[in-house]
């Protein structure tokens, strides 16, 4: 008896060329911002298209992994942000010193037992009731009993708002700020796939746009806790501040915390994504059917990324808000944190984790830097034409500059879509014969 014995030989590596060359068009381009606008203002643009590069990683696991369209990042950004904001802030004496954190938590109790008992009522079935008398029960007993609470929670929450102005917060570290903001954001992820991950495509994203708008209506209208729109300055951070070692250096070290946090989350994620689970991911994706029929728990491994996915968010919210020392309930906007993030996606390529991060990159910097290129270009246009035909210059050149922000952005994403509609670095899908 004979054995034949085949030798597999492993394909060698190409060298990434336009991984390369995409890398070192955009240090050109940061370089170039740095001898036009400043060291302070282009640290500033790299920390924060770093927080958006963590945000982008958030979601490009989410679309790119396992096909979730997420069109409620902002939601989860913003959470992130209170809690660098609540766990950070310098602890308010008035609330903590007075009789008000013991009515709140009284309060706090009720909203527990009054949901605890409608979950309760929900399963009268178990106990032989009819369903429809069970029904009956449960939205009557929901309907009192939140009258009963809100009443009470009401009562509470002006006594906050008159005499301590908002609850405060804990006067602990950034840092402690950024993990809570991470957990929270994971949770509510958790509670919101329970719920949503049954829908597909444009339903999924509907549903996650109409959560995010809660979530910043709560906090947007919840003044005692988060002082509303009187907003928060002046959060602590991670590093010596400004006032400490200037502004320059400060930025530089803040980057610093921000790029070796993007190395971490980068490692992890790239292990993740070419372990036995990314596979798993991945064919769930590819096709969910053939998957379930292997024995995969698709609910469980779809909600397991939508989970990680939104705790990167709060991270990355929490890391933003922290540097920006500012906490405006009002100032998160689809826009800014969910449609750019979604283009720093498309871009550097759905489900390629270095594509993800050189996308967030090019297209802050892009958006970062398309107003003044603009205003420097209506200036240009404007003296030309007062020279030579006596043109009257409009008013307010800065504000329409701004607004080219859309339009360079708006044509990027419409470029990218017709060139490369998988990203710059599409994700590498190795085929097996």
């Amino acid at each position: 008896m004979s054995t034949t014995r085949t030798d597999t030989v492993a394909a060698p590596r190409r060298f990434p060329l336009r991984e390369v060359i995409l890398f070192v068009a955009l240090l050109v381009a940061v370089l170039g911002v740095y001898g036009v606008m400043g060291a302070a203002y282009s640290t500033r643009m790299l920390v924060e298209a770093a927080c958006y590069a963590i945000l982008a990683l958030g979601l490009t696991i989410q679309w790119g992994y396992a096909g979730q369209f997420n069109a409620g990042v902002m939601g989860f950004v913003a959470l992130g942000g209170f809690c660098a904001m609540f766990f950070s802030v310098p602890v308010n004496e008035a609330f903590w010193g007075s009789e008000l954190p013991g009515e709140l938590g009284v309060v706090l109790a009720y909203i527990v037992g009054a949901v605890l008992l409608v979950v309760g009522a929900s399963r009268l079935d178990r106990l032989g009731v009819p369903k429809r008398l069970r029904t009956l029960i449960t939205v009557v007993l929901a309907v009192v009993l939140y009258l009963v609470v809100i009443s009470a929670f009401r009562d509470v929450a002006g006594q906050i708002e008159d005499q301590a102005g908002f609850i405060g917060g804990l006067g602990l570290p950034a840092w402690v700020g950024w993990i809570i903001g991470g957990a929270l954001a994971g949770g509510v992820g958790y509670f919101i796939g329970h719920v949503c991950l049954g829908l597909r495509s444009d339903y999924l994203a509907i549903a996650t746009i109409g959560i995010a708008e809660i979530i910043k209506a709560f906090l947007k209208n919840s003044d005692w806790l988060t002082r509303g729109t009187a907003t928060y300055s002046q959060l602590p951070w991670p590093v010596p501040g400004p006032a400490e070692v200037g502004f320059t250096l400060a930025r530089a070290l803040y980057f610093s915390v921000t790029a070796v946090m993007i190395a971490v989350i980068f490692f992890l994620l790239h292990r993740a994504y070419h372990a036995p689970w990314g596979r798993m991911i991945r064919a769930i994706r590819d096709n969910e059917i053939s998957a379930a029929a292997m024995g995969k728990d698709i609910n469980k491994r779809r909600l397991e990324i939508f989970v990680l996915g939104c705790i990167l968010m709060g991270i990355g919210g929490a890391v933003l808000a922290s540097f920006n020392s500012l906490f405006d309930p009002q100032g998160y906007l689809p826009l800014n944190h969910t449609f750019l993030v979604l283009v720093m996606v498309i871009l550097g390529g759905p489900g390629n984790n270095l594509g993800t991060i050189f996308g967030a990159l090019a297209v802050y910097v892009i958006w970062l830097m398309s107003e003044p290129l603009a205003l420097f270009v209506m200036e240009l246009v404007v003296n030309f034409g007062e020279g030579a035909f006596g043109w009257e210059a409009p008013a307010s050149l800065d504000s329409r500059a701004l607004q080219a922000r859309v339009f360079v952005i708006g044509l990027l994403i419409t470029l990218v879509l017709r060139f490369a509609p998988k990203g710059l670095l599409p994700e590498k899908v190795k085929h097996v014969d």
